[in-house]
């Protein structure tokens, strides 16, 4: 879907990505929030990117951000949590923390993908308080 339409999160997890930021957070997908990955191509077979992936597609994401200039980046999954942090991060263990990224506030949290296949309410209740976290830093 992604590779297709040229977008990030347009198929089962964005979805659920976009329940959590509209009735979730009560914000609009399309107007509050940016969203990009890591890498800007899917790697086969949907695996985590390779860390040389991961280098080829940073100028990209840093360029992104400059421009974007977000008052919180919040990384989806262990993935993007491990990549923005520069070590591998136990996401079970830290989800719902806050951390720095550029000068930015990061907050990290399970991917959509995760709550569709981990699909708990305690799972659910987490991303929640996250999602609450990052509202209380913008000022919501």
């Amino acid at each position: 879907d992604e590779d297709e339409q040229g977008l990030p999160f347009v198929g089962r997890s964005g979805k659920k990505l976009t329940e959590i930021i509209e009735k979730g957070m009560g914000l609009n997908r399309e107007k509050d929030t940016y969203i990009c990955n890591i890498v800007k191509c899917r790697p086969p077979g949907n695996r985590d990117p390779e860390p040389d992936e991961v280098s080829a597609c940073n100028p990209f994401l840093i360029e992104q951000l400059q421009a974007i200039k977000p008052k919180v980046i919040v990384a989806l999954g262990k993935s993007a949590s491990s990549t923005l942090l520069g070590r591998t991060v136990p996401i079970v263990k830290e989800r719902g923390t806050w951390h720095e990224y550029a000068g930015i506030k990061l907050m990290l949290t399970f991917h959509p993908s995760y709550l569709i296949r981990f699909y708990t309410l305690e799972n659910r209740k987490a991303v929640h308080e996250d999602m609450k976290k990052v509202l209380k830093e913008l000022g919501r």
